[in-house]
């Protein structure tokens, strides 16, 4: 079976990496076989889960391979690293990246990264789940490849208390409902909170347009300070229960899609 296809949009510094992160890996602690797609220039969805280390991206090892005249030679194993979380448990991951700073198209480059890891069979892998992570600043070309082309089965959206996050999220939504107008299959389920304080302007906005809110991720200095070390929240007990509490209702399809 083709692996089910989760993206996660957010504006970017909204900790949606990290996010990602713990969700892939509580995931793959859950027993699932997962591969983490970053699908944001700067590459560095899966650094969290690679203890640090930043993976080489799609586009990169592409024009590699392009450079020396081997171009059709490009295979899985180039694109896509394996890293064990704890002995014998294996995650997988890959970067499309995108060009340097001012010198191309950072969406043209998710749509070529798609194609490349579609000609390389992406949904005959043996995963259970393909998470992209996606800058959700901008829901344009590449970036909204996902939407426009049902890639993606469903969408979640994180967000935080500021109005900057909500502007973004809003975008998605209506980018997200826009397609489904037009054909496409891909729900969304509703919204993370993520550094949570307290305030309710994420929950008034959540009210107004009709999301759920599937969980809430505290404001904490010590998770903080665990991703800035490319540590995983799960290291805490609060937060492995949350991002367990939520994983599992995934698998299980406890979390109903919002298609209005």
């Amino acid at each position: 079976m083709a692996p089910r296809m989760l993206a996660i949009y957010g504006k970017g510094g909204m900790g949606k990496s990290f996010f990602t992160s713990n969700l892939t890996a509580r995931l793959t602690f859950d027993g699932h076989r997962v591969l983490q797609l970053g699908c944001d220039p700067k590459h560095d969805s899966c650094n969290t889960i690679f203890g640090g280390y930043s993976l080489p991206t799609l586009g990169e090892q592409w024009r590699h391979f392009k450079e020396a005249g081997k171009e059709d030679q490009l295979g899985v194993g180039d694109v896509i690293f394996r890293n064990e979380l704890r002995p014998g448990v294996p995650i997988y991951g890959c970067e499309l990246g995108g060009p340097e700073v001012g010198r191309g198209c950072g969406g043209q480059g998710i749509s070529s990264g798609f194609k490349t890891l579609e000609n390389l069979g992406m949904s005959k892998w043996n995963l259970d789940y393909v998470v992209m992570d996606f800058l959700g600043d901008v829901v344009c070309g590449g970036f909204a490849t996902p939407l426009a082309r049902s890639l993606a089965e469903e969408v979640i959206i994180v967000v935080g208390h500021d109005r900057q996050s909500l502007y973004a999220a809003n975008n998605i939504a209506r980018a997200a409902q826009y397609f489904r107008s037009m054909g496409g299959r891909t729900s969304l389920l509703g919204l993370v909170v993520n550094r949570d304080d307290g305030s309710d302007t994420a929950d008034m906005y959540a009210r107004a347009v009709g999301l759920p809110i599937l969980t809430r991720v505290p404001l904490s200095r010590t998770v903080r300070e665990l991703a800035d070390a490319c540590r995983l929240a799960l290291e805490e007990p609060q937060f492995d229960a949350i991002f367990g509490e939520l994983a599992g209702k995934i698998p299980r399809r406890e979390l109903p899609p919002v298609n209005d």
